[in-house]
C-alpha cells in the first residue's frame, strides 16, 4: 500500500579520509513526497542523491533530522523498496527465482510466491523468460526483473536510483514509458533519482533540484503538464528549459586546481616536443 514520505531537516556526513574531521554530504533537507506521487531528485554526479536514498531506505541513518512514513518514525527496512543503477540480480537464479526472492525472505509459501512472481513477470512482458538466467536476458529485461523483484514485495515507498542510466537510449525511453504505465495503474509512491533533465520532466509530478555537496534543495518544481507527455511537445521543451535554468547547464571548468593541472600537462607536452626536436 502506498504511503507518503516526509524528511525533516535531514543531514548526513562521513569521516574525512585523514580521519580528522567529517565531510557533510546532505545538509538540512526537508521534503514531502505525497502518497501516490512521482517525485524526482535531479542533481549531478556525486551530489549526495544516492546517500539520501540509502538513508531513506534504512540502510543508513542520518546524523540528524527525521524520516517519516505516513507521519511516523518507524523502521524503514522492509517497508521501502530500492531499485539501483546496478542491476543486482543473482546470476545463479532464474528470472522467476530472482523475482520471488524477496517473497521468500518474507516467509511466503513457495506455491504462492511462484504464482505472484509469475504474474508480475507476465505483466512485465517476460512470461516467456521465467526460467532464463540473467546472462540470457537483455539489459532492459534484466532491469524489468529488478523492478518486478522490488514491486512484488509491496513496499510502502519505492526508491529508484538512476535505474535506466546504464541502458541505451531506445531501451531507456521504452522502459520509462513502460514504468509510467505501471505507475499509473498501481499509483505507488515513487522517489526517483536522475541527472537527466528530459527524464525528470517526462516522468515527474514534482522535480526537486539538488545543489552540489553538501546537498541541499535548490528548487522544487511542480510539473502540471497533462499525461501522457510527448518529448517533443512545446510545453515539455519549455519546462525542460526552465528546469535546466535551475539545474545549470554544463560549462567548461575553470577552477584553480584544473588550471594548475592543465599547466602541468602543457609543460610536459612542450618538454617532450623539445626533446624530440
Amino acid at each position: 500500500m502506498a504511503s507518503d514520505l516526509t524528511l525533516n531537516h535531514v543531514s548526513k556526513s562521513y569521516p574525512t579520509s585523514d580521519g580528522k574531521g567529517r565531510k557533510t554530504i546532505i545538509e538540512d533537507i526537508t521534503l514531502h513526497v505525497p502518497k501516490g506521487s512521482f517525485v524526482t531528485l535531479l542533481g549531478g554526479n556525486g551530489c549526495g542523491k544516492s546517500t539520501l536514498l540509502r538513508s531513506i531506505s534504512g540502510m543508513e541513518e542520518p546524523d540528524s533530522g527525521e524520516i517519516l512514513i505516513d507521519g511516523k518514525a518507524i523502521p524503514r527496512l522492509g517497508r521501502v523498496g530500492l531499485v539501483s543503477q546496478e542491476i543486482n540480480l543473482f546470476p545463479w537464479l532464474t528470472a522467476l527465482q530472482n523475482t520471488a526472492f524477496g517473497l521468500e525472505i518474507q516467509g511466503m509459501p513457495a506455491p504462492e510466491r511462484k504464482e505472484l512472481a509469475t504474474a508480475y513477470l507476465r505483466a512485465f512482458g517476460l512470461g516467456n523468460y521465467l526460467n532464463h538466467y540473467p546472462r540470457e536476458l537483455s539489459g532492459g529485461m534484466r532491469q524489468k526483473v529488478a523492478i518486478a523483484r522490488t514491486l512484488v514485495t509491496a513496499p510502502d515507498i519505492i526508491l529508484m536510483d538512476e535505474p535506466f542510466s546504464a541502458l541505451d537510449y531506445q531501451t531507456r525511453t521504452g522502459l520509462q514509458c513502460f514504468f509510467l504505465q505501471l505507475w499509473a495503474k498501481l499509483r505507488e509512491t515513487i522517489l526517483f533519482v536522475t541527472h537527466e533533465v528530459e527524464e525528470a520532466v517526462f516522468l515527474s509530478d514534482y522535480i526537486v533540484v539538488i545543489n552540489p555537496v553538501p546537498s541541499s534543495i535548490k528548487k522544487i518544481i511542480h510539473v502540471e503538464l497533462p499525461r501522457p507527455r510527448r518529448r517533443d511537445d512545446p510545453d515539455v521543451l519549455n519546462l525542460s528549459a526552465e528546469v535546466l535554468h535551475y539545474y545549470g547547464a554544463g560549462t567548461c571548468m575553470a577552477d584553480q586546481e584544473l588550471k594548475k593541472a592543465l599547466d602541468i600537462l602543457a609543460a610536459n607536452k612542450a618538454k617532450r616536443e623539445a626533446m624530440r626536436g
